[in-house]
């Protein structure tokens, strides 16, 4: 794997994870509240878990 692939896929990470935990923040200190938010909070973690998961795993190939 080319090194700019890499950069790409650490890049589409790091702005996938700005986005959805900046979702989650906004979510959390809205209307919804922290316990409300929470379930969110949880999916989002994992979610991203996986997608770290699958990106290095892309990369180590």
């Amino acid at each position: 794997m080319k090194l700019s692939e890499k950069i790409t896929i650490i890049l589409g990470i790091a702005l996938v994870a700005i986005f959805v935990i900046g979702l989650a923040w906004s979510i959390s200190t809205g209307l919804a509240g922290f316990w409300r938010g929470l379930p969110f909070w949880v999916i989002i973690i994992f979610v991203l878990i996986l997608l770290i998961y699958d990106s290095f795993k892309a990369i180590k190939k």
